[in-house]
Formats: C-alpha cells, sequence, structure tokens
C-alpha cells in the first residue's frame, strides 16, 4: 500500500511538471501591505485574514486538468482536497492550485462558485467544504491574533508576488522555493510558532509524516462546515 501511495503521487508530480503553466512569467505585481484584518462571509460562513478555506473536488471541464486534479483528489485522504488563504480585502484569497504556482483571486459575491473563478484560478473545479480557524481557542490576545493573521496574509501574499511555483514534490515540506496547497498556509503558520502538520485525521504511512494534507489541516483546527451541498 505504501509504495501504490508513493507512485500514485509520484505519477501526479509528474503530470503536474508536464503541465502547462498557468502563471507563466507574468509581470510582477506588488499588493499592499495587509494592515487590517477583513472579515467576509462565503456561502454564509464567517472568514477573517487568514483563515483556511477548505474545498473537495468536483467534475473538471479541462481535459488535462482534470486528469491531474482528479487524481490527486483521489489520493489526499479524507474529506478535504484543497486549501486557500483568505487574504482580504472583499473575496481576495492565496492559492497554490490549478496554475501551478501560487496565485491570488477572488470571491465574488460571497459566494464560493468554481465555475466563476476558472480565468484566475484555472481549471480547478472545486466545492466549498468549510472553513479551518487555525487561531481559534489559542487564548491569544486581540493584538496577539491580528498581528498573526496579518503575518501570515503577507506571507502568502509575497509568495505570489514572487510567482512562486507549485510544489509537486509533496514530501518535501520544508521548501520555500515552490508551494503545494496546503504547504502554503503550514509554513505560513510554523513561521508563527503554529504548526498545523498534525497527522490529525489521516491514516499514518511510514515515511509520509512530511506530506501536509488538507485534511489533517481540517481535522487539528476549529472548523465550520459548508451546507449539505458543499459534500461530495
Amino acid at each position: 500500500m505504501r509504495c501504490l501511495k508513493l507512485f500514485s503521487i509520484g505519477l501526479v508530480s509528474v503530470l503536474v511538471c508536464l503541465g502547462p503553466a498557468g502563471c507563466g512569467n507574468p509581470q510582477q505585481k506588488k499588493y499592499e501591505p495587509v494592515l487590517t484584518v477583513h472579515t467576509y462571509q462565503i456561502d454564509g460562513l464567517t472568514v477573517r485574514t487568514g483563515d483556511l478555506i477548505c474545498t473537495n473536488l468536483g467534475e473538471e471541464e479541462s481535459v488535462f486538468g482534470g486528469l491531474v486534479w482528479q487524481l490527486l483528489g483521489t489520493l489526499v485522504p479524507g474529506e478535504v482536497d484543497h486549501i486557500a488563504v483568505y487574504v482580504g480585502p472583499s473575496g481576495r484569497c492565496v492559492e497554490a492550485g490549478a496554475k501551478f504556482c501560487v496565485a491570488t483571486f477572488d470571491i465574488k459575491d460571497n459566494t464560493w462558485d468554481s465555475s466563476k473563478m476558472v480565468k484566475e484560478r484555472g481549471p480547478l473545479r472545486d466545492n466549498l467544504y468549510g472553513v479551518a480557524y487555525p487561531l481559534a481557542g489559542l487564548s491569544l490576545s486581540s493584538e496577539e491574533e491580528a498581528g498573526i493573521r496579518k503575518r501570515v496574509a503577507m506571507y502568502c501574499i509575497r509568495q505570489a508576488e514572487a510567482n512562486k511555483q507549485y510544489n509537486a514534490l509533496f514530501l518535501d515540506s520544508k521548501t520555500e522555493d515552490a508551494f503545494y496547497c496546503s504547504q502554503l498556509p503550514y509554513k505560513a503558520y510554523l513561521k508563527e510558532g503554529i504548526d498545523l502538520n498534525t497527522g490529525k485525521g489521516v491514516q499514518d504511512f511510514p515515511g509520509m509524516e512530511s506530506i501536509v494534507f488538507p485534511q489533517e489541516i481540517w481535522s487539528g483546527c476549529k472548523h465550520e462546515k459548508a451546507s449539505a451541498r458543499a459534500s461530495r
């Protein structure tokens, strides 16, 4: 089972590396520093700067993109397949996803509809599963919490500014040269002394402890699940 899992992850890595580089070499975009903790509603769920949007995969329309992300969703353990970081203002988020790099995108009209975000996100057709709150229950002062939220957001934004590529080597969660989806918030929060690589909610496969799975972030944080329509 372990060999099969590692082989499958390797296969996805090859497909990602061979896939179209959605970010290409765009002109570098600079963002203003995050000076405010923003609050937003997504399908009735409240998110604040630094909170984590958790999704699971739906049907894809792109032939190549669909193959890669459906296969990836099959391999990822648990109900949560993907994570994006809410930064604000309005519906702005950051993710390492189907454009094969770290990029920003905007949620429109307080509604998660991946079909309307393809231009910004690439061929990732996913459903809102819920929101994970890494800072909930940590007994932080309001000043401490606000500082962490803003620094986490700026860390993620800086990776998008630098056009960091998608990390297809899932076992290498220590690198900051490239990121996969759950590795991005993991590294951002780790700098604040908060380790999201909890191992909770996923089966223990020897040799795979370094992989940060979306499900373990969801299971290791306080969270709120979206409505039933977001389930598989």
